[in-house]
């Protein structure tokens, strides 16, 4: 059974006559016959009887029918779609670390699609951490991830698109409250409230401790800074995070380091040389134009 067989044999039925389905389907009505024949033979039933001149359905055939139609349908509103995609439309699949979920990733992805062409586009959002995101780019439920760099996916390629300054934050009321520059060896002399392990922040900030030789009392982990500074707020510890805007200064104190540099990157990553459709090369486009490339 082939497609171009439903589309005959719903044109004959449509018509109830050889002749004038022949004429619509700019075929000759032999060939039409024949392929409605081959069609009967392949399904064990009759589907049309002779009426005077003309034929009708049989009762096999006003059912068959019933599913041609849906089928024909479905088809054409597949082809709708894809051509959809092929265009403007389609769905982008992105997924993205804790921490980006409050502000960056649903303000970007609001400002791309108030441009007009991209009215047709939807998303789809997962959150993880960056090593289950790669997982999913690189399988393809994914099309593009946003989190921390790793070195070794040789098949990724990775944009930076944030880089933020490292802090020491501490609650109201702390004996370093007055203090702008601490050191980063403040964080052997409080608890600390850190990131989850299995988190690419938390797998940064462990090497980073292991570095500088430092042996912090990690009390609690979270796995984004906004956790992280509401326990902080409630005096459970002090922490090293990433200064972001929402953090608020109001309920914590925000130090800068004064005898290191800490930067913390984020990046955009998708598969090399995978085909991607045209809505998602626009959402990567559209992603590097908001930022400047960093050295």
């Amino acid at each position: 059974m082939t497609l171009n067989q439903l589309y005959y044999f719903q044109m004959v039925a449509q018509y109830e006559n050889y002749r004038k389905a022949a004429e619509e389907l700019f075929i000759s009505q032999p060939s039409l016959s024949r392929s409605i024949a081959s069609l009967e033979a392949e399904l064990g039933v009759l589907l049309f009887e002779k009426n005077g001149r003309g034929i009708n359905l049989t009762k096999g055939g006003r059912l068959f029918l019933e599913y041609a139609d849906r089928i024909i349908s479905e088809c054409e509103i597949a082809r709708n779609k894809m051509r959809e995609i092929a265009s403007d439309g389609g769905k982008i699949d992105i997924g993205y670390v804790f921490p980006l979920a409050g502000h960056y990733i649903p303000h970007n992805v609001r400002d791309f699609l108030n441009k007009e062409e991209n009215k047709n586009v939807t998303f789809n959002f997962f959150q993880n951490h960056t090593a289950a995101i790669a997982k999913k780019v690189k399988s393809g439920e994914l099309d593009v991830g946003f989190g921390g760099y790793i070195d070794k996916e040789e098949d990724l390629e990775f944009f930076p698109v944030l880089s933020e300054e490292m802090v020491l934050i501490t609650p109201k009321g702390h004996e370093l409250g007055e203090k702008e520059g601490v050191s980063i060896q403040e964080v052997n002399h409080y608890p600390v409230i850190g990131y989850d392990r299995e988190s690419w922040l938390g797998n940064y900030t462990k090497r980073l401790y292991r570095r500088l030789s430092l042996h912090p009392n990690i009390v609690v982990e979270c796995p984004d800074e906004h956790s992280i500074a509401a326990l902080v707020s409630e005096d459970f510890g002090i922490a090293l995070v990433p200064r972001i805007e929402e953090i608020d200064k109001n309920r914590v104190n925000i130090h800068k380091l004064n005898d290191i540099d800490l930067m913390h990157q984020t990046f955009m990553f998708w598969m090399k040389d995978r085909y991607q459709l045209p809505a998602v090369g626009r959402f990567i486009e559209y992603m590097k134009q908001k930022v400047t490339p960093f050295e």
